[in-house]
Formats: C-alpha cells, structure tokens, sequence
C-alpha cells in the first residue's frame, strides 16, 4: 500500500481482477471431480499465514476479521487487530501468500479514520463514484473513502451510514444491538446487512444512485437462536448466475463455524444452500489441515472475490477460498476474550460442492 495505483491504469482494468491461485502449505489442492456429492463442502487448510504485528505501543493478541481484495497484482487485507489498548484497524498487502507472514502490517490509526473503536472492516471499489469504500464498526456503521486503496494513510475520517439509528436495532435499554456490517449491491440497489449477536439477521437498502446515502427499509431477515445465526455474515454474487450466497457465523460445540443460504435476489428470502441439517459451509468436521491443527474453528473472514467492485462476484468455476480467523489457543490456557489469539489462514474447497455446480464457465 506503498505505491499509489498508476494513474494511467484505468480502475475499469481493476474491477475484474486477475483471480490468483492461492498456493497452500505448498500442497495441490485437488480439482473438482464430477464423481463426488455435491451437496456439501469439503476444505483444506492453511498453516496461519498472517500474524500479529510487533507494536513498540502495545501488544498485539490477535489480527481478526479480514476483508480483502486482489487489485493491481497484489492482495490488499484490512483486518482488526485486538490489542492491549483496544480493538483497531489495519491494513498489509503482498503479492504471493509466502510474503504474507512477513508483509509490514500498518495501523489506520494514523490516517483520517483515527484512533478509538474500530473493527470488522469491509472494502470494496465502488464503480460509480470510482471510490473504494472501507466499512467498519465504531458502536455503529461508519465508512471511509480512498482513490488510492494501497495508500493506508489516503483513507478519509469515518462517516455515519445513518442520520438516525433504526428503531428495530435497539434493545429495551436503548442500546444499539448491530455489528459486522457489510455492503453489496445489484443494478440498481445497495443493501446493507448486518447481525446483532442475538439471532437476527438484518438488512437495509438504499438506491444505487444515492449511495452512501438513503440507508432505510431496515427489515429483520432472518431470526433463530443465537448461537445458530451470531455474527459475521457476508453476501456475494455467484458470477454468472442469477445466485446470491450469504454466509452467517455461528456457534458450535468444536468452535466457530459458517452456515450458508441462496437466494435469487439480494431483496429476496433466503433459503438453505444445502441439504445439511444445518447448512453447513465451513466447519471443524469439513475441513482438513496440512501439518497441525492450529485452529478450533472457521470464524470471520471473506472469500476470495473475482471482481472488486460493489457487486462482490465470486467464481464458481474455481476452487472457493476462503480468508478466515482460527483460533489458536494454547491447551489448558484461559483467555479475556481481547487477549484470544486469533490469527488468519486460507481454507480451500477441494471438492465440488454446491457452489462449482453451479459454474456457468464465465
């Protein structure tokens, strides 16, 4: 994030990024064979490739929550970082997975976005104002803008997405239960989709013309018991379909782990991906590690997209990967929940699963 992007390379150049191929543990994963169910999924794992930065302020616990794109040959990875002084947001890129662990990670405190609270970021190009957009949590929805995503210190001071917070988000003691929000849109609308820790799934939406703007209609989704629908969700278009896949966290007793829906609209309901008894996306039970297990679970991240911009499109015709938060924790050990060691690895479908059959060849 050191090089501003030339400006004689058009953001147009950017939108359909180049998809590379994430090399993990120095292994093959294996192709899609037709002979296998595709019902569900199948992963392998990583060994952890993004640590926690040395601070000379404070110690770093863990790096969480990543968000991230391919632009301009390299990997562009915001994330949070829980340290001694709190939870913030920071950025690193690299243009091979084995400079990751080694990548300079830079905190966006110093930038406009400041310090304080700052966590679960989302970023994305948006096309129409040829923009890129960093969404975060600071109690509530707030964004940041830039021309120039590898210029950590480019990014604008946070802006709210809403004058006024919706009425269905607060509890009985007018605290505001939302967090973890993420942005897609389609040809003509933006939907903002968040959770609240508690069960529900939530979405407001704005025209594509007055985004950041106009955020209203927010609607309760989806609602069930809290462990079943937590946090953490995130929503992408499978290109070239008329399918849109939405994965939400959830708890279970081996860990965190995903859930995942369809639809055929992002104003739409939402239903199962898969036949599992709880729709099973990415778990401790379907993923394989090479060398240790390092990780209790699969908990917040994003998939490798195959474009930038606001659309969020994913390739189905090549192996998913996924950029998650595992959970190393030193056995017999307790942890304050700030201090927890998350650190961030690559999980890789090496099946077909419900997602490449539903590859169209782009």
């Amino acid at each position: 994030m050191k090089q501003a992007v030339s400006k004689s390379k058009t953001y147009l150049k950017g939108i359909i990024a180049v998809f590379a191929v994430v090399v993990v543990a120095c292994s093959t994963v294996k192709a899609p064979s037709t002979n296998q169910d595709t019902k569900s999924f199948s992963w392998i794992s990583s060994e952890p490739l993004i640590l926690p930065p040395t601070d000379a302020n404070q110690k770093i616990f863990g790096v969480k929550d990543p968000s991230i794109v391919y632009f301009d040959n390299k990997y562009h990875v915001f994330m949070t970082t829980a340290g001694e002084k709190g939870w913030g947001l920071a950025y690193t890129s690299f243009s091979e997975w084995s400079e990751a662990a080694t990548a300079p990670i830079i905190g966006l405190d110093k930038s406009a976005i400041g310090p304080g609270y700052r966590a679960a970021p989302q970023v994305f190009y948006f096309a129409p104002q040829k923009l890129w957009y960093l969404i975060y949590q600071g109690g509530d929805p707030l964004y940041s803008t830039s021309r120039d995503i590898s210029d950590p210190m480019s990014w604008s001071a946070p802006e709210p997405f809403f004058k006024v917070i919706p009425e269905l988000v607060k509890h009985d003691d007018g605290y505001n239960a939302w967090l973890d929000f993420w942005n897609i849109c389609d040809e003509k609308d933006c939907y903002l989709f968040f959770t609240n820790d508690h069960g529900d799934f939530f979405r407001a939406q704005t025209s594509l013309e007055q985004f950041p703007n106009g955020f209203h209609n927010t609607t309760k989704i989806m609602s069930g018991r809290r462990d079943d629908l937590f946090e953490a969700s995130n929503t992408y278009h499978v290109a070239g379909t008329h399918n849109y896949l939405t994965l939400i966290e959830a708890i279970g007793p081996k860990g965190r782990y995903f859930r995942a829906w369809v639809s055929d609209s992002l104003a739409g309901e939402w239903h199962p991906l898969t036949s599992d008894p709880m729709n099973v996306f990415a778990s401790s039970d379907n993923m394989r590690f090479r060398g240790r297990i390092w990780s209790e679970g699969v908990s917040h991240g994003e998939i490798i997209r195959y474009s930038v911009d606001q659309t969020l499109a994913i390739d189905p015709c090549k192996p998913l990967q996924y950029l998650y938060q595992g959970l190393d924790k030193e056995e017999g050990k307790s942890y304050e929940y700030i201090e927890s060691p998350y650190l961030l690895g690559v999980i890789t479908a090496n099946l077909a699963n419900p997602i490449s059959k539903m590859c169209n060849k782009i």
